[in-house]
């Protein structure tokens, strides 16, 4: 059996280097190593496989991950640890992984903690935070001690999944592998996967084949298989080396649309549809759709629903939230399409905390067939990304017409910010600044922990600017690491309506932030959405298929996403736009 796959352990271990280095208040170097972990934590292939196929030239092509990092994971590749992570644990011995993961509580405070307290692990937090002991110390008081316990809980409730980009990089690879045998005549990934849910708990895969035996045994010898859970004729289930469970069946060709169903989900989904064809005296399960004994349907998931009297229901729609209702009706929404996004609103380049050049990231657009892109830097008050004041603002803007005559037309480059918005509702730059861009996304970087009440009348009040086109990740969450903060979700939108602001649905996949429930809100209200990337360097433009995964479980059209429209439309669209005219 292969080795299990190192990125998990590198990852942690190169961000925990980081969050030490942040604790001695070394400048630059802690951010370098926190990105280097989070691009690593993302990648689906091993990085050992990596240096095996190209050493550290193919090392360092991982996005955020230069020269020095890359010798930090080939000591780990070569010796199973990074000396100067052993050397500055020993100076600070705390469960730092463990401990920064509560909301609110950096590599300062937890240094803190264990000094004062003797803090090192999370029981240990616990346990002091529910005596009242950190309340006491300088900085902290009874409303820090409350955050802390709120966030050890959501840590407790949050646990044990994974992303929606890992597990679909993991899936399609071993997708690709079963294709290839030429005893599999039909393949689905199914689960939530298939439904694109934010994370997933495991993989369930399903194939047609009239060699079961051959097709079982190909899939518990693959490289990747680190243990064989249970190996049948017509079932089997296997943990990879990146930690995930993936089952595998067997179907007949007569009940391949009816399993897949069954298997998609969602569980509320097909309790509906059972009940459903029972009210029309039949009978539904995974082998078919039955009138007696005789099956009505069951080849394809299309004629499941056809005999149903339902419309085709898009899987990403399945979470019995009305899709059910308005496929009797033959009212279905036609969801934005994979190759509906035309341009890309949220692109960081070299000039603050991106990773290539205003050229390079338009090229790398071009080469994914988007026809134009937006250049949204940070502003000034993020001095950790050598954010853009208005000086340096114009420059770039000089620089942006220099790329797009190099490049003649074939992708146009959009002049804009990713503007912050202050505590008080106000942005980084002036108006006058703002209003010579072409789109200007706002976004919020501080003071998470606002009430909800004036988290949303900060909001509110950076929407009401003229020049705020687009509120980016407008909930400020990261999967599994950080809940959003506090707001009135229905009042932003009314806000939003109001306004005529655009609201993101950021595909960042840690962030994926709009939830699909609040961009079903936004579709019902009016409310424009802008799929983006948020990428910080070439590689991460691929993340716009989660965004569009997204989009799509809150039932968005491409009416309603303006990043799927025309540059010339989509400009004309936003409030710099309507000014122009």
């Amino acid at each position: 059996m292969p080795k299990e796959n190192p990125n998990r352990e590198i990852a942690q271990l190169l961000g925990e280097i980081g969050e030490y280095l942040e604790m001695q208040r070394v400048p630059f170097k802690p951010r370098a190593y926190i990105k280097a972990a989070e691009e690593i934590a993302s990648l689906a292939e091993g990085l050992d496989r990596i240096y095996e196929k190209e050493g550290l030239k193919g090392l360092r092509n991982v996005p955020a991950v230069g020269m020095g990092i890359a010798q930090k994971i080939e000591e780990f590749l070569k010796t199973g640890r990074i000396r100067e992570h052993v050397e500055l644990k020993k100076r600070t011995p705390v469960n730092l992984a463990a401990l920064t993961a509560v909301e609110g509580l950096g590599p300062q405070n937890v240094k803190r903690l264990y000094e004062e307290l003797g803090i090192r692990d999370l029981a240990g937090l616990e346990k002091a935070a529910r005596a009242g002991r950190i309340r006491k110390l300088a900085g902290f008081g009874p409303r820090s001690e409350e955050r802390i316990l709120a966030g050890i809980e959501f840590l407790k409730r949050s646990g044990g999944r994974r992303l929606l980009s890992f597990a679909l990089g993991e899936a399609r690879g071993i997708e690709e592998h079963l294709r290839s045998m030429p005893e599999v005549s039909r393949l689905a990934v199914a689960g939530s996967l298939r439904r694109r849910r934010e994370t997933i708990g495991d993989i369930d895969i399903l194939v047609v084949s009239r060699h079961p035996r051959a097709v079982m045994e190909n899939f518990v010898s693959m490289s990747k298989v680190v243990r064989v859970q249970a190996h049948g004729r017509t079932k089997s289930s296997v943990k990879l080396a990146s930690g995930l469970d993936v089952d595998l069946r067997v179907v007949p060709e007569t009940s391949y649309g009816s399993a897949l169903n069954y298997f998609t989900g969602s569980k509320d989904h097909n309790v509906s549809l059972r009940e459903l064809a029972m009210s029309k005296g039949m009978k539904l399960n995974e082998y078919g759709l039955f009138r007696g004994r005789r099956q009505v349907a069951g080849r394809t998931e299309e004629d499941l629903y056809r005999a149903l009297g339902l419309a085709y229901v898009e899987p990403e729609m399945r979470e019995n939230a009305g899709e059910i209702e308005l496929a009797k009706k033959d009212k279905l929404p036609s969801l934005v399409g994979y190759k509906d996004i035309e341009g890309d609103l949220q692109i960081q380049t070299d000039w603050t905390d991106g990773q290539a050049s205003i050229e390079a990231m338009a090229k790398a657009a071009m080469a994914k067939g988007l026809k134009y892109i937006a250049i949204t830097d940070h502003t000034q008050r993020l001095k950790m990304t050598r954010g853009l004041d208005e000086k340096r603002l114009l420059k770039q803007m000089a620089e942006i017409d220099r790329v797009n005559r190099r490049l003649g037309g074939k992708i146009r480059i959009l002049k804009g910010s990713e503007c912050d918005i202050l505590k008080d509702g106000s942005l980084d730059l002036p108006d006058k600044a703002l209003g010579k861009l072409e789109v200007v996304g706002v976004s919020v970087h501080s003071y998470f922990n606002l009430s909800r009440e004036e988290q949303t009348e900060r909001l509110l009040r950076a929407m009401r600017n003229p020049n705020a086109d687009i509120v980016f990740h407008p909930t400020g969450r990261v999967i599994e690491r950080r809940p959003a903060y506090e707001l009135d979700m229905a009042k932003l939108i009314r806000g939003a309506r109001e306004t005529g602001t655009v609201l993101e649905v950021d595909a960042y996949p840690d962030r994926l932030d709009l939830k699909d429930e609040h961009i079903r809100e936004c579709v019902r209200a009016g409310v424009k959405l802008a799929v983006d990337s948020d990428a910080h360097h070439p590689a991460h433009l691929d993340y716009l298929e989660y965004g569009v995964s997204q989009a799509r479980r809150g039932w968005a059209e491409r009416k309603d996403v303006i990043n799927a429209w025309p540059v010339e439309k989509m400009l004309s669209f936003l409030k710099n736009g309507r000014a122009r005219r």
